[in-house]
């Protein structure tokens, strides 16, 4: 959500900021709008006040035996009251429509994002790791994925298209992959580890902007309650409504969740294989701080999702979103893409986004500086640390040996129970 007042005193900084980001100019009419609630806001306040003065007036004439002047008094009070109904309209739906307005907007981009109108004008900002030089040609994960246990065709017939059964040691390794991300997002970067519910009310999904705009790639439940599309929903919906003490440390949150999300803006895309499931799991990182502390918040989380990539060995690159590949919340956004040799191609695999106080003002989320009576909005921040099953993919098609089988990453073997390497199987 934006603030209404830099709106009013900045109208064409902030229609210059949206239309980076492709939007049309909308700042006269959200000044408009909000002068509308304002003085319908104004003429409600003072026919009230004048009808208390009225009534009281009434009863102070009554007693002094006027007679003539409680009766005016009387048909004024009348007709303040019939003529209040139209100015509360009034200002509902002003508020009502501006409301709207403003929830449909994205964030303003941060100065530093570069302008683009797709992920071909992203930049790349660095890259880790040796490409492994294979003595054959790599084959894509849903290649060699059925005959380690990777069951399209099962996970078709119990739930439609983009649903996948794992089946022994890759369903161990799917969970040991989470297992890892988790211990060393808690036990090395200081997140704090929580297990929470995967069905959300509205709000929670308003405040971290996923509704109205996503409404139709995400599930809804028949009671009216969402499936999370990520566990950002939960984890930063946390402190709506809150005043928290001054985090002079950033509160650090992650959870290892399943996730949910209909992929309606993405029809026809990666249909084959597990890059993009309509259920998967992630291990997400969340950060919620003081303003001045966001910008560098954001380059720490970025590191704690590559310091995973690193840890298993797995090449990526790091590339910093342009305006027009940036998420609706997002103010700045760095995307980790890791190397799939048997696609000849960086995907996706970890996306880091600073929200600034576009999420906090949306979900009423505050705290009050220490020794100061007025609140200000934090500032929070989400990331991918990382996509499991993306991550999964990874290791396949990096570690798979010419026969089919796929080496256990050495960081992982403690959770793998003895099992270092997945053998096909007939």
């Amino acid at each position: 959500m934006h603030d209404i007042a830099f709106i009013r005193a900045n109208p064409d900084a902030f229609d210059a900021a949206l239309k980076r980001r492709g939007a049309e100019p909308v700042a006269d009419r959200i000044v408009a709008l909000d002068a509308k609630k304002r003085e319908a806001q104004t003429r409600v306040q003072e026919a009230q006040s004048r009808r208390n003065e009225a009534s009281k007036a009434i009863g102070q004439a009554m007693g002094q035996g006027d007679k003539e002047k409680a009766e005016a008094l009387k048909a004024e009070v009348a007709d303040i009251k019939a003529s209040m109904p139209a100015w509360e309209e009034a200002e509902q739906e002003a508020a009502s429509e501006l409301t709207d307005l403003l929830a449909r907007l994205p964030n303003m981009p941060a100065d530093d994002v570069p302008d683009g109108a797709d992920e071909s004008d992203n930049v790349e900002v660095a890259t880790w790791g040796e490409k492994r030089a294979f003595a054959f040609e790599p084959k894509e994960h849903a290649d060699i994925g059925p005959a380690l246990g990777m069951d399209f065709e099962t996970g078709a017939s119990l739930s439609g298209a983009r649903f996948t059964f794992l089946r022994g040691d890759i369903a161990r390794l799917h969970r040991a992959l989470a297992q890892f991300m988790l211990d060393t997002q808690t036990r090395k970067n200081g997140y704090a580890e929580c297990n929470p519910p995967v069905l959300v009310h509205d709000e929670a999904m308003y405040g971290t902007d996923k509704l109205p705009k996503f409404a139709e790639d995400s599930f809804q439940t028949t009671d009216g309650r969402w499936l999370v599309p990520t566990s950002e929903v939960p984890l930063t919906a946390s402190v709506a409504g809150q005043i928290l003490d001054e985090p002079v440390q950033p509160i650090r949150l992650t959870a290892h969740t399943l996730c949910f999300r209909s992929e309606a803006g993405s029809a026809g895309r990666d249909t084959r294989g597990f890059i993009r499931q309509h259920q998967f799991e992630k291990v997400e990182l969340v950060s919620i701080c003081r303003p001045e502390d966001s910008e560098a918040e954001h380059e720490r989380m970025t590191a704690c999702a590559e310091g995973i990539l690193q840890a298993l060995g797995l090449p990526y690159r790091k590339v910093l979103l342009c305006v027009g590949d940036m998420g609706f919340g997002a103010k700045k956004t760095y995307d980790l893409e890791v190397w799939l040799p048997g696609q000849g191609a960086y995907r996706e695999i970890s996306s880091c986004s600073n929200t600034g106080e576009f999420q906090a003002r949306r979900m009423n989320a505050r705290y009050r500086p220490e020794g100061e009576k007025k609140t200000r909005f934090v500032h929070t921040l989400n990331g991918s640390g990382l996509a499991v099953g993306r991550t999964l993919v990874a290791v396949m098609e990096n570690y798979q040996e010419e026969d089919g089988s796929v080496t256990v990453p050495e960081c992982l073997a403690p959770y793998m129970g003895g099992v270092a390497k997945l053998e096909p199987q007939a």
